[in-house]
C-alpha cells in the first residue's frame, strides 16, 4: 500500500525536534558513505524550473525523489512560487511507500539543516540571531536555531513592516527580544548568527559587513545558477561549508557566480557539513573566524524527514492508504 500525506497530514505528525536530529544523522550518513545524493539535473520550460532531488539511504531503507517546481510567475497569480511533492520507494522490494506534499517538509528540513550547521559552526556563546527576510522560513529558522543555541535577541529586516509583525507574533511564545532593523547591513553587523532567507537574484548581504566570529546560513536563493544572496567577498572571507559539493557546484548561484568572478576556487566549497559532524573535516577554527553554510538543499534531507512522517503517520492512523497496483 502507498501512503498519501497531504499538507494537513504532514502538519499533524511532523515533530520538529525529530526532524532536526534526523537531518543531522542524514548528513553524517552522507559523509560515511551509507547515503547517496547525486547532483540534481535541471529542466526549464519557459520561466519555470523543475528540479528532481534524488537520494537513497540505508538508515531510511528507501530511496526518494522530490520534484521541486520553481515558478516565479506564480507570485503574480497569488500562488506559491515553489511547489514540491516527494515520492518514497522501498529499498527492500521497490514498492512505492508514500506520496507526500513537500511544502512543510521543505521549510522544516531547511531550517533544521541551518540549525545543524549553526550547532557545529557558530560560536558556542552566540545569542543574537539576525534574519534577512521575515517570512515563513524565518519563523522555522528561529525555532530550529533556538534548539541549538541560547538565543536572547532576534534582529530582523524585511521590506514590509507587516511581515515583521507577523513574524513577531509567530515566535512570541519563545520569549525572545525581537527587534526590527532598518537594513540588511544593520542586521548583519550586529548578529552572531545570520540567516539570509530571501529569493534574491542580486546580493542582498555583502561580505564587507561581516564581523569577526560571525556565522552565516545562506539559505534563501532558489536552486538557480544566476541567483545569489551573498557576494563573492562574503564567500572569500568565510570558512565555507556546503550541504553537498556536487549539488553546490551545479545549483548554487552564491558559489557559481563567486567562482566566475574569481573570488573563490572550487577548493573553497570542498567541505560538506556531514564531514564536519563526523569529525572528518575542520569546522570553526577560532572564535574570530567567519563561517558560512551555503545551503542549497538536498533530497537526503527530504528523505530523512519523509521516513519520520511515514512511520509517525502509520502509527497514528493518519493519511490515506492507496493500492497503486489495482
Amino acid at each position: 500500500m502507498t501512503l498519501i500525506l497531504s499538507h494537513s497530514d504532514v502538519a499533524a505528525v511532523l515533530d520538529r525536534a525529530e526532524v532536526l536530529a534526523a537531518v543531522e544523522r542524514a548528513h553524517t550518513d552522507l559523509a560515511l558513505g551509507t547515503a547517496l545524493v547525486p547532483a540534481p539535473p535541471a529542466m526549464t520550460l519557459g520561466g519555470a524550473a523543475f528540479v528532481p532531488m534524488v537520494a537513497a539511504a540505508e538508515t531510511a531503507g528507501a530511496a526518494a525523489v522530490k520534484l521541486l517546481a520553481d515558478l516565479p510567475a506564480n507570485r503574480e497569480r497569488g500562488l506559491p512560487v515553489q511547489r514540491s511533492v516527494i515520492v518514497v520507494t522501498s529499498a527492500a522490494d521497490g514498492a512505492c511507500e508514500a506520496l507526500i506534499d513537500g511544502r512543510l517538509v521543505t521549510a522544516v528540513r531547511t531550517a533544521a539543516a541551518s540549525a545543524v550547521a549553526t550547532k557545529h559552526l557558530s560560536r558556542q556563546d552566540s545569542s543574537i540571531l539576525g534574519l534577512v527576510g521575515a517570512g515563513g522560513l524565518a519563523v522555522e529558522h528561529t525555532r530550529a536555531i533556538a534548539r541549538v543555541r541560547e538565543l536572547r535577541t532576534v534582529l530582523v529586516w524585511s521590506r514590509t513592516a507587516a511581515t515583521v509583525e507577523r513574524f513577531r507574533a509567530a515566535v512570541d511564545d519563545l520569549g525572545l527580544d525581537v527587534r526590527a532593523l532598518a537594513s540588511p547591513e544593520a542586521v548583519t553587523r550586529a548578529a552572531d548568527v545570520l540567516c539570509t532567507l530571501t529569493p534574491s537574484r542580486e546580493p542582498i548581504v555583502r561580505g564587507a559587513w561581516f564581523g569577526a566570529g560571525l556565522h552565516v546560513n545562506a539559505v534563501g536563493a532558489p536552486p538557480r545558477a544566476d541567483h545569489r544572496e551573498v557576494d563573492g567577498v562574503a564567500m572569500s572571507r568565510a570558512r565555507v561549508v556546503v550541504d553537498s559539493v556536487a549539488t553546490t557546484l551545479t545549483k548554487s548561484g552564491d558559489t557559481l557566480l563567486a567562482l566566475a568572478e574569481g573570488a573563490i576556487t572550487e577548493a573553497t566549497v570542498g567541505t560538506e557539513l556531514g564531514e564536519v559532524i563526523a569529525g572528518r573535516a575542520a569546522g570553526r577554527g577560532s572564535d574570530r573566524e567567519i563561517t558560512l553554510f551555503n545551503s542549497v538543499g538536498i533530497g537526503l534531507q527530504d528523505l530523512a524527514t519523509a521516513r519520520l512522517l511515514i512511520d509517525n503517520a502509520r502509527t497514528n492512523g493518519i493519511g490515506t492508504e492507496v493500492d497503486l497496483s489495482q
